[in-house]
């Protein structure tokens, strides 16, 4: 009774402020309209848990758009599956006096599969409307009700950049008995207002200015307002689930949703017993394996009731020959059983953009799957989705970030590979000479490895078209640059990427009278300056750091001698270490030597000026110029 009565007080609670609310574009505060796309007037979502199996979520959005950028901030859409059920949805469009144009109701939404190539049921109910004139209001209402309860909808009440935020409300309330909890981040100067009474909680805040983007910006949830839910007795899709610490909530995801499912036929487990035959070493039968997999398997999404969640039968990948990440993982980690090699199942984030597994908030996180294997003390890595991926290779797809192994009887959280600065190299040798008409020619071998090699090794799959376009803009400070030679090798077992380029260039060099002017650096110039900001706001990050280091041979013309040259550079910071020599080997011969390593790391605003200059430098003495004169 204390639950209904609750529940109906914030309802009411609510109802005011929409009737209330002047739409009119006049009555934005200014500030909300600086560097604004769009103004949310009125976020309000108010959830209520009934028990662990029911959940309804009643949302009003009100978002004044103020240009076609602005649209994407719209709340305009639901979404629904055999779990989820949307009991109502509205929109009204207001126009920027604040007046009613028009009232769209829910047959006027248009359906559509949420994912097309994916084998799901996840739909999703949208609102296509075209604006005629800007800026407009729109108001979206609608409610969901589920079974499910292990997502209760996470609250970031500024939604991006560009986009501001008049008021933003959640309000939750929940039973006593499954354990809800909640955990905000990164509010820093934005005030959260809170309260809690009883068994219902009612957050908000107001007033949040637009961001603009700022390159080099962390990832929206390192450095943005919001707010985790969660239960520790919560429902998934029909299973009854626990997440009260990682290792508990990993031993319910192994009895749940592994348990099993890595069973394989007889005639599969003969087949990968004899592909490894007597191979005795942990990581060649794995290595075995893990090509088995990638030659016989391709990824398939599916988002199927729990099978967006638990993984296919092994047999049943085995079989068809397809599935999803977490399928593909589960499938090599039953083939691996068969030979004795241990694996875990591991839950991560998955982008460049590095994401870690929230790890004092114990909750279904991850939206990828990889598989572990158990050596030295560390884990062997498996991107199991990838077909050419060569064994043990991560990339900056899962790399360096906090994930859930889901082991027999406990979860755990480790990191991911690190690919250090040093590791990610591109080693480059070469020579090219310039004739007295000034045109060049050359070769260069380049090795890289690390993140580097993660730049490249796809190039192994290029057409002879493809690499001819990828290098002409690689060396698109060459002008009329003629490729002769675009070999490419990849040795997957070293991760290691070589390029053997051959290429020739008439007029490189600037003829002024009876001099040839040209820059030195010719095949790894850095042309990268930063965007200034006059007054930023964001921190920057460097995510990932590398390390060049160039070694090239100049064949110089007959008949002239060197007027000028660059002077020997170093520039040391905290952002990294660029070096450069020149050596006069003799008249007609020079030595270019090049290293420059970037650090990886975290940094406040203040210090991206610093940042911008240091690679302004770089750029500027990348560019630095020879200058020849005839005798």
């Amino acid at each position: 009774m204390f639950l209904r009565i609750t529940t109906l007080l914030l309802t009411l609670m609510a109802l005011p402020m929409c009737a209330q609310q002047n739409y009119s574009f006049a009555s934005i505060p200014e500030n909300l309209i600086e560097n604004a796309n769009a103004v949310i007037r009125l976020d309000q979502t108010n959830i209520t848990i009934t028990s662990r199996k029911s959940m309804t979520v009643k949302t009003t959005s009100a978002v004044t758009v103020l240009n076609k950028l602005g649209l994407t901030y719209m709340d305009d859409r639901e979404y629904f599956d055999k779990s989820t059920n949307i009991k109502s949805i509205e929109a009204i469009v207001y126009d920027q006096n604040g007046i009613q144009i028009k009232k769209i109701k829910r047959k006027d939404f248009k359906e559509v599969a949420v994912s097309e190539g994916s084998i799901t049921d996840n739909k999703m109910l949208y609102l296509d409307y075209t604006p005629v004139q800007y800026p407009f209001t729109l108001v979206f209402t609608s409610e969901t009700e589920t079974s499910n309860t292990a997502f209760i909808p996470q609250w970031y009440p500024a939604k991006g950049t560009f986009v501001s935020t008049q008021k933003s409300v959640r309000t939750v309330t929940y039973p006593p008995d499954l354990g809800f909890k909640f955990k905000d981040y990164n509010f820093g100067e934005i005030v959260l207002n809170k309260q809690q009474t009883g068994n219902s909680l009612s957050l908000s805040a107001e007033n949040i200015p637009a961001l603009r983007n700022e390159d080099y910006s962390p990832s929206f949830n390192k450095i943005m307002p919001h707010v985790l839910f969660g239960l520790e007795k919560f429902h998934l899709e029909g299973v009854d689930g626990e997440a009260t610490t990682w290792e508990t909530f990993g031993a319910w995801e192994y009895d749940a949703l592994l348990s099993g499912t890595d069973e394989l036929s007889i005639d599969t487990q003969n087949k990968i017993k004899g592909l490894v035959g007597n191979e005795t070493d942990l990581l060649k039968k794995a290595k075995i394996v893990y090509k088995y997999v990638q030659e016989k398997t391709r990824y398939v999404s599916i988002q199927l009731g729990i099978g967006g969640f638990k993984p296919m039968n092994a047999k049943d990948v085995d079989r068809l020959g397809y599935g999803d990440c977490k399928a593909l993982s589960n499938y090599t980690r039953a083939l691996l059983k068969v030979v004795d090699v241990p694996s875990y199942y591991a839950e991560v984030y998955s982008g460049k953009k590095q994401r870690d597994f929230t790890s004092d908030f114990v909750s279904v996180q991850g939206d990828h799957v990889i598989l572990a294997i158990p050596y030295n003390s560390g884990y062997i890595w498996l991107e199991c989705t990838n077909q050419s991926a060569p064994f043990g290779f991560q990339g900056n797809f899962t790399d360096n970030r906090l994930v859930l192994l889901v082991k027999p009887g406990k979860g755990e959280l480790v990191r991911t590979h690190v690919y250090q600065t040093k590791g990610n190299s591109q080693i480059s040798k070469g020579t090219y000479t310039i004739t007295d008409n000034g045109a060049m020619s050359g070769d260069v071998k380049i090795v890289s490895k690390g993140l580097q090699y993660d730049d490249k090794y796809h190039f192994e799959k290029e057409s002879p078209d493809e690499l001819d376009k990828i290098y002409k803009s690689r060396f698109s400070n060459i002008n009329n640059l003629k490729l002769k030679k675009t070999g490419v090798q990849n040795n997957s077992d070293s991760q290691e990427f070589t390029e053997d380029i051959a290429l020739e260039a008439q007029s490189y060099c600037n003829n002024s009278g009876n001099r040839l002017i040209f820059a030195i650096n010719a095949y790894n110039q850095s042309s990268l300056i930063p965007q200034r900001y006059r007054n930023r706001k964001m921190p920057f990050e460097i995510s990932t750091g590398f390390y060049d280091q160039d070694e090239i041979t100049i064949n110089l013309p007959q008949g002239f001698k060197m007027e000028a040259k660059p002077e020997n550079t170093t520039i040391t910071d905290k952002f990294g270490e660029y070096k450069t020599e020149y050596v006069i080997v003799s008249p007609t011969q020079m030595l270019y030597k090049r290293t420059l390593q970037i650090n990886e790391g975290s940094y406040a605003s203040s210090e991206y000026e610093n940042y911008r200059l240091f690679r302004e430098k770089i750029a500027r003495n990348d560019n630095a110029k020879v200058v020849l004169v005839k005798n």
